[in-house]
């Protein structure tokens, strides 16, 4: 009875160690990683980085500051988490601003996907560290996690509700079905991917619950379904157009346009250049892993968390087959890198699957789970140059000449630009200049702006408030300057391989 008694009396201490062990070590891990990669300058490499910390800025420093800002597009989870932050124009100009926000979430996600793999393998307990060491010591996770990019953010809602639909299996606790809602929301106003595994996530509540399936079906679509109208309400009351985000003019099939890549209208393609995006993210090692433990949960009739888990990699090969969404990696042709990243939907189901060997294995697997984790980051051990990190290759070859330009266009401004003279300037990568030389977006005129930005770019002739404009070859910006009677003249020309020339002009005095 005294053993019964101490056990019991010690089983609180041991889950509140288990906790923070394993908080402790992703957020030992995340700082590490974070801070590496910020002093090598790698936190604002990717454009879509650069441009998620500007549109959260803007919501504060702006012409026209306010909700208005945070766009049509992109969803606005991410812009919202940094606005504590980016205010700060050291960490706005820095990236921490977006950095510190993504790797809470890491963390966050982290905790979560580990309890989940407790609730998914409670007789097998080597199975969650293994599960989480998987998915946490992945380079390219690892980066995504450092910087401001929307794929971690979603993982963290992933995680969240694999987490409450597992233990609502095991508990019927009506508070999990709350939860589920509440991270189907964060999923869905990330990523689009979050709308598309609504449908999946109620079914699968629905399976779980022991009464009242159909009610539990329609009350969690139901409340999921509320963020997409949300953002469709929002998108009306923006352009008119509730669906401006997937047809209007700054959607991703508006941008791709008539040009056609591998995968569109091709499944096969499709299936082809996700998985060759996929192994690049998670490595061989773990890819073959994974496979094995899906057999394995097969075997032991323990699949359902890692059907849950495959949606989200069927959302993006749908994608790049129906939605004019390409993902080209290097391996394949033409030989480039785009949208690489998408790939490492991969990595959770392939990590996830592999708690299953474990699961088969039984009293043997504490043996052989340190040789697990070791099989699974191989290709990270063996070849450890951040070359081999495809979401870090991608970022810094597609950046080269953008940071180039930006470089140089931020030392301009910093000689020359006097604070209230004001620029006219697109809102898009030319905006990382004034990032990056602490200009404040309010000295901006842009897109966002509304009707100063139209007259100023329909007669720049006749209504000219900014004193400076800066423009990309050919873009909007210089058109509206070439079609008009000379009002400003260009004062530096900045050529930059492979892209468009970026000029700063100044306004004439009459």
């Amino acid at each position: 009875m005294k053993n019964s008694g101490d056990s019991r009396r010690f089983e609180p201490r041991w889950r509140w160690a288990e906790f923070a062990l394993v908080f402790g070590s992703l957020c030992g891990l995340i700082v590490g990683a974070a801070s590496w990669f910020y002093t090598r300058g790698y936190i604002l490499y990717y454009g879509d980085a650069q441009a998620h910390l500007n549109i959260s800025r803007s919501i504060l420093d702006s012409r026209t500051p306010g909700y208005d800002q945070l766009g049509t597009v992109w969803l606005p989870a991410l812009h919202v988490l940094c606005l504590p932050l980016v205010g700060n124009p050291r960490l706005w100009s820095s990236g921490l601003a977006g950095t510190i926000p993504v790797a809470i979430c890491f963390v966050a996600g982290g905790v979560f996907f580990y309890y989940a793999a407790r609730e998914a393998y409670r007789s097998a307990l080597a199975a969650a560290p293994i599960v989480l060491a998987c998915f946490a010591l992945n380079p390219n996770i690892l980066y995504l996690a450092s910087i401001p990019m929307t794929e971690i953010v979603f993982f963290a809602g992933l995680a969240a509700l694999l987490f409450a639909l597992l233990r609502f299996q095991r508990t019927q606790n009506g508070g999990l079905l709350v939860l589920g809602v509440l991270a189907s929301w964060f999923m869905s106003l990330t990523r689009y991917d979050g709308w598309f595994l609504i449908p999946f996530a109620a079914l699968m509540f629905a399976w779980f619950t022991k009464r009242r399936k159909i009610a539990v079906f329609i009350a969690f679509g139901a409340l999921a379904t509320l963020a997409p109208l949300y953002w469709m309400a929002h998108n009306w009351w923006e352009t008119s157009n509730p669906l401006d985000f997937y047809n209007g003019p700054y959607s991703a099939a508006a941008i791709q346009g008539n040009h056609t890549y591998p995968g569109y209208h091709d499944w096969g393609l499709a299936i082809e250049y996700y998985a060759a995006a996929a192994k690049l993210c998670a490595g061989s090692a773990l890819i073959v892993l994974g496979a094995v433990g899906f057999f394995c949960a097969a075997y032991r009739k323990a699949l359902a968390s890692m059907l849950f888990l495959l949606f989200t990699p069927v959302f993006y090969v749908w994608s790049v087959h129906s939605s004019k969404l390409p993902v080209r990696p290097p391996t394949l042709w033409p030989h480039d890198y785009y949208n690489t990243r998408y790939g490492t939907a991969l990595i959770p189901l392939a990590a996830f699957a592999v708690g299953a060997i474990v699961l088969v294995l039984g009293p043997r697997a504490r043996r052989i789970a340190p040789l697990l984790v070791l099989l699974a980051i191989a290709p990270w051990l063996l070849h450890p140059s951040r070359e081999n990190w495809i979401s870090w290759r991608e970022s810094q070859k597609n950046s080269v000449a953008r940071r180039m330009w930006t470089e140089q266009a931020a030392s301009y401004f910093a000689g020359h630009y006097q604070r209230g003279t004001g620029i006219l300037a697109p809102f898009g990568d030319v905006t990382g200049i004034f990032c990056r030389a602490r200009i404040p977006i309010a000295e901006l005129i842009h897109e966002g702006n509304g009707p100063m930005w139209m007259l100023a770019t329909s007669r720049p002739d006749l209504y000219h408030p900014a004193a400076w404009a800066v423009a990309q070859q050919n873009d909007f910006v210089s058109r509206a300057l070439n079609k008009t009677p000379v009002s400003y003249l260009t004062v530096q020309t900045i050529h930059a391989h492979e892209a468009p020339v970026l000029q700063i002009y100044t306004r004439q005095h009459r």
